[in-house]
């Protein structure tokens, strides 16, 4: 089941919501759910790793 790599939240389906984001930071695929994306869409925009948020 997909994961928000911020917060911790888990999807209630295995598939990855359509209102979550997909980012890559280091080569890593990390999933934000959609709280996590709009407290964040600045940051996520500017290409800023998710530590400096």
């Amino acid at each position: 089941m997909p994961i928000c790599s911020f917060c911790g939240q888990q999807a209630e389906t295995d598939e990855v919501p359509l209102t979550w984001v997909t980012s890559v930071e280091n080569g890593r695929k990390l999933l934000y759910c959609d709280q996590c994306a709009r407290e964040n869409v600045r940051s996520i925009e500017g290409k800023l790793d998710s530590a400096w948020w």
